[in-house]
Formats: structure tokens, sequence, C-alpha cells
């Protein structure tokens, strides 16, 4: 396979793949040129409650973030995020799944993401744009356990209700999650 480093560097596998499909020679995507930008300045602007991880190097398209609150209802949990970025991007947001099970009104236990930035077309105007960049996303990703934790528009509607029937008992069910789930 063809990486993104390999195309940079200009490798034998580039000059493999110029040989056999000369159209393509030297070409990187928008995409790829934009994650080189995005992903250092990402680097240099992290919350202090993120962690990346890039399984493979050569693939900037995909990464974990790890998100590990310092307060509120989810303090003391590690959540971990998988992001894929689609070849279309920045026209299209990343692809995003929770992989931690959690008790979270935005986050179905399936790791479904309610996120207003996530969406391509959102109807409060505050969704995807292309001047939109992954700092957007993995800030947003951890506001979702502070300031953008949403119990009026939830995607997890037992989550929220039962914050509003009993708030004690919600936070001892996301304690519970935690201990299970995301240590």
């Amino acid at each position: 396979m063809l990486t993104l480093e390999k195309k940079k560097r200009g490798g034998s596998a580039a000059r493999l793949t110029q040989r056999q499909f000369p159209e393509a020679a030297g070409r990187v995507s928008v995409r790829d040129k934009l994650l080189l930008k995005e992903v250092s300045e990402l680097n240099d602007n992290l919350p202090s409650t993120c962690k990346i991880n890039f399984p493979d190097a050569n693939k900037l398209h995909f990464f974990c973030l790890m998100v590990t609150p310092e307060e509120g209802y989810y303090l003391g949990g590690k959540f971990e995020f998988e992001v894929n970025v689609p070849e279309s991007y920045n026209m299209v947001p990343p692809k995003v799944k929770c992989l931690t099970r959690i008790w979270h009104p935005n986050i179905a236990e399936t790791g479904e993401i309610c996120l207003s930035l996530l969406r391509q077309h959102s109807m409060d105007g505050t969704g995807w744009a292309p001047t939109r960049t992954l700092k957007d996303v993995v800030w947003g990703l951890n506001s979702l356990f502070t300031d953008l934790l949403n119990f009026d528009d939830p995607l997890n509607i037992d989550a929220a209700e039962h914050h509003l029937r009993d708030k004690e008992d919600f936070q001892n069910k996301v304690q519970e999650f935690i201990r299970r789930y995301s240590r």
C-alpha cells in the first residue's frame, strides 16, 4: 500500500506506482495535504485532557483520541474515540465513534455521537463547514464532558431522562460505567 509518508519521500513504492499509474505520479490528495498541516497544529494546541495516537504514522486520516476529563460527572474516566477522515475531507466531517461504553446523553452506548459540528447538515447552522478543522473536532469531543454536555437535545434519551429524574443516581450510573468500561 502506498502511504502518505512514502508519497512525500518519493520512495520505491511511489516510483513503482508512477510506472503502473503515471497519471497518479506524485499526487497527494487535498485531504492528505490538509492533514499534514492540521495534525501539526493540533499537536501544538491539544487540550490537556486529550491524547492522540496514530496506529500507523503514515495514515494521518485514522487516529484514536483519548479524553480524560478533569471535572464533572465523568471525572476519573478515560474515553477513547476513533476518528476516520474520509477522502472528501474537508467538504465532509470526519467519522467519529466512541469506543468506550459510556452513560452519556449525547453518546449512545453503541458509540454514535451527537455533536453538531460532526453533522454535514445541521438545523442550527453549527454543523460541519469546510472552514472547520480537526482541532475543532477534538475540542468539541473534549467539551462533551463539560460545557457541551446537553440534556435538552439527547441522543441517549434514557440517560437524559435519568438525569432529569434523579441526578444522584445518574452520577452513580456514570461512575459504574467508568469502573466497568473506561479504565
